[in-house]
């Protein structure tokens, strides 16, 4: 299974759910791989530590090595295992991201290296049970990448109105990723993230989406400051506070996926 992790709204939690769903897949024994498409390299710099970029530039090679490489004949083409990297944590994997993503996006997008990852994916799909894709918050070459590469969307959605609005510009482009490029592509479902239960207003506006009949997830996911602690100690909530109220409800969600 390949699953991408959208939503072109910064601060929506994306690289959280998206390592944090994937360790709790390989606390479960599955060998897991995180692709992070994003510049910003959150994703990494949380499985891998700050150390990992203190240097200006992430481990080598990275998701930018291979897309550099789709670029000139003249570099030897790497084998796609190479890409990966071991994380400190059992069955955990991932492909790092580099800040090059954003110096080639225009040349790769000239040159028309879209499908690139979707065969990259295909490949590492032999060696992993299931792959999580981190994408940078934009509708860009490399989120439509993702969604050509994917079985499956999750989509990070926190409870205000922007988000809202955004949510359905969101929706219209997975539809036409669909049509154009992938037609077994499927929204998994939306993931409420720093849900409030006591507060009226999240639980108004997420019932108001379920009734328009979006497939809103059951789990939902609260707020805690212990998401600072995991994210300062390059540590996913599984592994650094496993009895946590915040690890129990993506212990729930993940759950809630697999079935």
């Amino acid at each position: 299974m390949r699953r991408v992790v959208f939503n072109q709204k910064g601060g929506v939690g994306k690289s959280s759910i998206t390592v944090n769903l994937a360790a709790m897949s390989a606390a479960e024994g599955n060998r897991t791989l995180v692709v992070d498409l994003d510049p910003q390299c959150n994703a990494s710099q949380y499985l891998l530590g700050m150390d990992a970029y203190s240097h200006g530039e992430g481990p080598k090679p990275n998701i930018g090595t291979f897309f550099a490489q789709t670029l000139s004949f003249r570099l030897k083409e790497k084998e796609p295992r190479e890409y990966v990297h071991a994380t400190p944590f059992e069955n955990l994997y991932v492909l790092p991201s580099d800040g090059e993503l954003g110096e080639i996006e225009h040349m790769l997008e000239s040159k028309h290296k879209i499908y690139k990852l979707r065969g990259l994916l295909k490949t590492l799909s032999r060696d992993f049970d299931t792959i999580f894709v981190d994408t940078p918050p934009a509708y860009n070459f490399y989120t439509l990448s993702a969604l050509i590469a994917a079985d499956r969307v999750l989509i990070p959605f926190d409870c205000d109105a922007f988000s809202r609005k955004a949510l359905y510009t969101l929706l219209e482009n997975i539809q036409e990723a669909r049509e154009d490029h992938n037609d077994e592509l499927k929204v998994e479902g939306i993931i409420v993230n720093q849900f409030q239960p006591r507060a009226r207003l999240p639980q108004e506006l997420v019932a108001s989406l379920q009734e328009e009949g979006l497939p809103i997830l059951e789990s939902k996911l609260s707020s805690s400051v212990v998401m600072r602690e995991s994210h300062e100690r390059a540590t996913p909530l599984v592994n650094l506070q496993p009895r946590h109220k915040l690890t129990d409800e993506y212990r729930a969600l993940f759950q809630e996926l697999s079935h």
